[in-house]
This record gives C-alpha cells, structure tokens and sequence, in this order.
C-alpha cells in the first residue's frame, strides 16, 4: 500500500521540474504558465536504506520497494475556484490526494517570470489557500442545505449533522484551513468522507536557489515560510529543484556523490521529501523477507497485527493466527533470521500486537 500526494503551487514556482525529478518522467516544464495542461502521475519507489540492508542479508530473487504516487497539478491562480486559468478540473484531483506538497518559490530570478510580479512565497501561499477554501466553502454549503432538508420532521440526527457542518463553515469563513479546526472524534468521522481540501495535511516546499543549499535557514524567504509552517504544525523542506535536476542528469554514483559534496549535502533532496512526508501522515513501513522477495509495506502508525496482515491480502487478516516478528536491529545485529531465531530473538504476536516501524514479519493464517 503506498500514499497519494498532490503537488500544487502557483504558475512557474519549480512544481514540473520537482515532478521530473521524482519520477524522472519528462513532462514539459517551461518558462510559462499552464504548461502542466494534463494532471501527471508519477509512481515512486520510497528510497529506504533498510530494505537495502534486509536485501544484503536475505540476498533474495527481488526486492520490492513500497511506493508513493505523486500527482502534479497545474499551476493554480487567483480566481481558479470561480474558474480562472485552469483551476476547477485540477482542484477535483487535489481532492483524491492524502496530503499537499505546497511548493513555493524562495529565490528571485529576473530570468524566470512570476505570475503575480514579484516573488513573495507568503502571498503565493496565500493565493492558494483562498481558493482551496473557497472550493471548501461551496461543498459545505451544498451538503448544508441537503442536510437541513432532512432536518424536517424533527430528524435529530439530522439537525446534529447541520450543526457540526455549521461549525466548519464558520471557521473556513473566517479565511481559515480545516485543518486548524479542533473536532471531536464523532464530527471528524461524520466529514471525513467529505472531500474538503483545506482538511489535507500539508507540506510546505521551499524551492531555493543552489546558492541558499545546504543551508536554507538563512535564506529571508524561508525564514518566513518556516514560521508560518510552524504556526500551522505543517511540514516543510527546502529544496533546490534546479539542483535536483542537474543531480538526475548524472548516471555515475561517484559523479553524484562528487556534485553533493561540493555543496555540502549528504544525500538528494527528493529522499528527504518522501521521509517527510512519510512523517507528515504518519506513516510505517514493516517488511516482509524471504528467499523469493524482500518488500516494504506501508501502514499508518497505530496499525494492529491483523490489519498490517490485510495491507498484503485480505485473507491474511480474515484467517489471521498469528504473526512473527523480528525487530530490524535485530536483524542487522544476527544477520540472518536463523541465527535471530537460535539467540531467541524472533517474536510471536497475536491479534492485539502494534506494529513497530521496521518491523520483519511473517503471518501465519487459515482461510
């Protein structure tokens, strides 16, 4: 199971040319707006240094990496939700994702035009934010008024219901996200299903220039992102996507650890991003490793036994009896799940079992 993440930004903000960079797609990424005309799905194995060394040790047939999907949308401007530029279709897509990777521009570049003149990442978030929240504030005054037709008759469920969409349309009304609103646990599960946009965690992209890496803290226009993310609790990364960009034309490793090095950065940008926002949903990998395979598997934190089990088949949790567990460290301590096995280290776990971050399993079930 992998996740689906939106890119969304202004015209021009470095969105297609991160897009590339994750899938090492070619899709146009030129010096004007809505050259995105269709949305862009990018399949992307997650970079995970464990299922690498789990591999070494296992040496299994093949290695399978779990995924992310990303999709690039095409640049949104002010007035898209009332149909301007070409919003309303690309907003439709925004609403199939878990989460939004916001980009925003943070350098200034007279080579490269803006769409609102000028570059000011705090405007350009806010552009966005007002049109997502108006496309929020038309679904909740549908599903308003459909529900306080039901109201008659004395309905109480019903009148329940319009209260709890009446507080968020106050709340978005007030040019606030959702996703600042404090529900209860019964209002969230009523909405959730709702699609709104504003309610999607979201990731804050800073696209810098090469010269603010690796240290984007000091770039002024970061400086101001970051302390909106942290007033938001949102994510946010820096990343120079022109650097990215150059890193992917170069085939040989030692070339691309070469051209790291002389800017100072350990690893890709890219790899950051998708930890991130692993971490942004709250996401687990556990693993599965035998002689025919080595495969990551994506779960939300909290996933019990049973239902990590569902993630590979959904007999695997109907019939679920029990699951075998080794810790990852355990793993690369004893290097081989027989020698875990003869120091006693391999775990057996029942239905209530919690699955740990890098957890090595093997499910034992009867359909």
């Amino acid at each position: 199971m992998g996740f689906k993440c939106g890119i969304v930004g202004l015209p021009n903000v470095g969105k297609s040319t991160l897009f590339n960079c994750l899938t090492k797609a070619k899709v146009e990424a030129a010096n004007y707006p809505f050259c995105t005309i269709e949305p862009n799905v990018g399949v992307i194995p997650v970079p995970d240094p464990r299922l690498d060394k789990l591999t070494e040790f296992v040496k299994p047939k093949q290695t399978v990496p779990t995924v992310v999907q990303i999709v690039d949308i095409a640049g949104l401007v002010k007035g898209a939700s009332r149909g301007e530029g070409l919003g309303n279709q690309f907003l439709a897509n925004i609403r199939e994702c878990e989460a939004i990777l916001h980009v925003l521009r943070c350098f200034a570049d007279p080579n490269i035009v803006h769409v609102e003149g000028s570059v000011d990442p705090v405007r350009d978030k806010e552009i966005i934010d007002t049109e997502l929240q108006f496309k929020d504030m038309e679904l909740l005054e549908r599903k308003l008024e459909r529900t306080q037709k039901m109201t008659k008759g004395g309905n109480k469920e019903a009148v329940r219901q319009v209260a709890i969409i009446e507080k968020y349309l106050s709340h978005i009304k007030q040019g606030k996200n959702l996703r600042s609103l404090e529900v209860t646990e019964e209002e969230r599960v009523f909405m959730e299903n709702t699609g709104l946009l504003t309610d999607k965690k979201v990731m804050y992209i800073c696209n810098v220039d090469e010269g603010s890496l690796p240290d984007g803290d000091n770039n002024p226009f970061v400086q101001q992102v970051k302390a909106i993310a942290k007033e938001e609790e949102a994510g946010i990364i820096v990343i120079s996507a022109a650097f990215e960009e150059q890193l992917m034309s170069f085939e040989d490793p030692a070339d691309v650890q070469d051209f790291m090095d002389s800017v100072g950065i350990v690893e890709p940008g890219l790899n950051r991003l998708i930890r991130e926002a692993y971490y942004l949903l709250d996401l687990y990998t556990y693993f599965t490793a035998g002689e025919k395979e080595v495969r990551a598997w994506t779960i939300t934190r909290g996933t019990k036994a049973p239902q990590a089990a569902g993630v590979i088949h959904s007999d695997f949790e109907k019939g679920f009896i029990r699951a075998e567990v080794i810790g990852y460290l355990d793993f690369v301590e004893y290097k081989s799940e027989a020698a875990i096995k003869e120091a006693g280290r391999m775990r057996v776990e029942g239905k209530e079992y919690v699955v740990a971050d890098g957890d090595v399993m093997h499910f034992r079930f009867n359909v």
